[in-house]
């Protein structure tokens, strides 16, 4: 195989590529990308059994044929070469020779033969949205899934088609994440648990513009992302979700409304005074038309006024000051409106149409 690549366009399909290369595996193979060469196309692939990411390269073939290289080792060579054309060669013994300008290195390579490569898949339902919609959605929930695998089902998150709308849940046990787009075109309701690596993979990927668009395709026992140039195939958790419509409520006792920069800039100025690992909660003291925030720990104690409209009764409420800090900074409106019922129950961030919810578990406290 001989083929020559654009530094810049080279490195850039690697670097996408390298997302399905696992960190750590007792299987070698599974630490390379595999460059294929073949007709008039180049393809570079990496599966790790459970996300697997195909994507081409523009450049010149000159010798056909299939190679598996050290992930890592390639990507450091590529990076660090000058930004010029780069040629990968490979001899019958799967020697490997990387050339750009005056630079020349000289690594081992592997047969494709044990290589896994991505799954065949047969589509049966699809639906393409805009790069920048899914960016969204993703870094709007992905925050709130559960950082072990104790409980599978909370390492993913539900992507669920009902009614022509596509909703995204994520939950960790103590809050829950719910973002909600319309589709432009119609897809059977389908209902998915897609591994959260996935999507924190995928997101890196896309490039967030409103013009560049995603389809995704739905299978038995996957899900496909489909790009230009790249296809991404990632297995889904198996089971049934959360039954997230039960655990939502409408009820509310107090609903204020608050100015989110200086709600969200007043949470992180308490948050000096919590050390890592700490579980002191943000205390809520809503009062007429103000809302006193305030924190007590051995670093020392805050507290600070803000200006509010609130409607029902008066309530005091503690929370972890981290997960509405999550929370506040993926909202996009000037105002933030919480429901609450009292201080053991959930407490809801959400805009009027829906399109997101954000639920959050209250923290016992004392005073």
């Amino acid at each position: 195989m001989r083929i020559i690549c654009e530094k810049s366009d080279l490195l850039k399909s690697i670097n996408i590529a390298i997302r399905a290369v696992p960190v750590r595996t007792t299987m070698p193979i599974l630490e390379c990308i595999l460059i294929e060469a073949r007709g008039n196309e180049i393809r570079l692939t990496a599966n790790d059994m459970d996300l697997g990411i195909e994507t081409k390269v523009s450049g010149l073939i000159e010798e056909t044929g299939t190679l598996a290289v050290e992930a890592k080792m390639l990507s450091e060579i590529v990076r660090k070469l000058p930004d010029s054309a780069v040629t990968i060669a490979s001899d019958k013994n799967y020697t490997v020779t990387i050339t750009c300008e005056k630079a020349k290195f000289v690594i081992s390579g592997k047969s494709d033969d044990d290589f896994s490569y991505l799954p065949a898949v047969e589509r049966e339902d699809s639906v393409e949205i805009s790069q920048f919609t899914l960016k969204n959605l993703i870094n709007q929930t992905i925050f709130s899934i559960a950082a072990n695998e104790n409980n599978k089902m909370m390492s993913g998150e539900l992507f669920e088609i009902r009614s022509g709308y596509l909703r995204v849940v994520s939950l960790d046990g103590h809050r829950i994440s719910i973002r909600r787009v319309e589709l432009r075109e119609s897809c059977p309701d389908r209902k998915v648990i897609v591994p959260g690596k996935t999507l924190q993979e995928i997101s890196k990927i896309l490039s967030g513009e409103m013009d560049d668009m995603i389809r995704l395709s739905f299978a038995r026992n996957h899900l496909v992302f489909e790009m230009e140039g790249t296809t991404v195939v990632s297995r889904l958790i198996e089971g049934e979700y959360f039954s997230i419509d039960q655990m939502i409520s409408t009820d509310y006792e107090t609903k204020l409304v608050v100015n989110k920069r200086e709600f969200l800039s007043c949470i992180d100025r308490a948050t000096l005074f919590v050390r890592e690992g700490d579980k002191k909660p943000i205390i809520l003291d809503i009062r007429d038309d103000e809302l006193t925030l305030s924190i007590d720990s051995p670093l020392g104690s805050m507290n600070e006024e803000l200006a509010i409209m609130k409607e029902g009764k008066d309530l005091m409420i503690g929370f972890n000051p981290r997960f509405l800090i999550d929370a506040l900074r993926v909202i996009d409106e000037e105002e933030v409106t919480l429901y609450m019922v009292n201080p053991k129950a959930p407490c809801f961030i959400r805009d009027e149409d829906e399109t997101y919810t954000y639920l959050i578990l209250p923290v016992n406290f004392t005073r």
